[in-house]
């Protein structure tokens, strides 16, 4: 099996294009493929500073290793949430990240801030932990950005994340989440930081192909609390199809893209307003943001005498 742009022995095959490559010209089409989301997609400028969500996965890692190695001023921020090895292991994982590449790690540990982690917190609100998960992260890298000046979020989501996104919205015909769904989302003065996704053009296998000949040292396993996410079903069915015909994932997601272009789903505005309890952006007619929907379910919590918009 050789390599199709230089002849010399390729080490993979990236079965949706039928392209086999060895790894310095996979390293090459990798970074081609992120560079244009960063540059074409006007995500980033190198003035920026980009804080990336690291979770101690392959995606994550992945893109801070191809951002540090671009040029761009980059820090980390990770989320503990206090889910005993696991958790313990993907702080390990980033620390060592940040080490290695001499790069700055901020790390909000769920347990010191409400002293219990994200299975008790679910528990304790009745929310599914993936649920609880999501709105904690949204809401503390947004804030956290914001608050140490960072100009863009970055995220490691992959095209099988997002096609798997677009599948689950589609299903249910959410027509305020497909306006929503993009790999960039501008910020606005109202307190939300610019957010990318520069990986969302590259597939979960080549961003785990690039992770491991690049010598990333990630975490391996899935979240234990994710086992019955909705996403991990629809990424199946995806996969099932993508087997039978390899493209299927690119051209569902990128076509979406490229014809709301076109054809707008909707309007993609939203009267955002002030959370009357944290202070933070919301769009929610409540005037009360989804974290704080959250924690005051939490027992033991004060109400402040602005709770009373819930």
């Amino acid at each position: 099996m050789r390599c199709q742009k230089c002849r010399q022995k390729a080490v993979l095959t990236i079965s949706r294009s039928n392209a086999k490559y060895c790894k310095p010209c996979f390293f090459e089409t990798f970074s081609v493929q992120v560079k244009r989301a960063l540059t074409k997609d006007k995500m980033v400028t190198l003035e920026d500073r980009i804080l990336i969500a690291v979770s101690g996965g392959k995606d994550s890692l992945a893109l801070w290793h191809i951002l540090v190695e671009s040029g761009y001023q980059t820090a980390g921020l990770h989320v503990d949430l206090g889910i005993g090895s696991y958790s313990e292991s993907s702080r390990q994982k980033v620390e060592k990240f940040a080490e290695k590449y001499g790069q700055r790690l901020y790390t909000y540990r769920l347990k010191e801030a409400h002293q219990m982690g994200i299975v008790e917190l679910s528990e304790a609100t009745d929310r599914s932990p993936c649920s609880a998960c999501g709105t904690i992260k949204r809401y503390h890298f947004n804030r956290f950005a914001m608050e140490h000046g960072y100009t863009v979020l970055a995220t490691g989501h992959n095209l099988d994340d997002e096609a798997a996104r677009l599948l689950g919205n589609v299903l249910r015909w959410q027509q305020e989440y497909l306006n929503k769904q993009s790999p960039i989302l501008e910020g606005n003065e109202g307190g939300f930081v610019k957010k990318i996704k520069p990986l969302y053009r590259l597939s979960e296998y080549e961003v785990a192909a690039y992770s491991f000949l690049k010598g990333i040292d990630y975490v391996v396993e899935e979240c234990p609390m994710s086992q019955s996410s909705p996403m991990l079903i629809y990424k199946k069915a995806l996969n099932l199809i993508e087997n039978h015909s390899p493209g299927t994932k690119h051209q569902f997601y990128l076509s979406f893209l490229e014809n709301r272009k076109t054809a707008p789903t909707g309007s993609g505005s939203m009267e955002m307003r002030s959370c009357t309890i944290c202070g933070e952006p919301t769009s929610s007619v409540s005037s009360v943001c989804g974290y704080c929907k959250l924690i005051v379910r939490l027992p033991g919590y004060t109400a402040p005498l602005h709770e009373k918009a819930l």
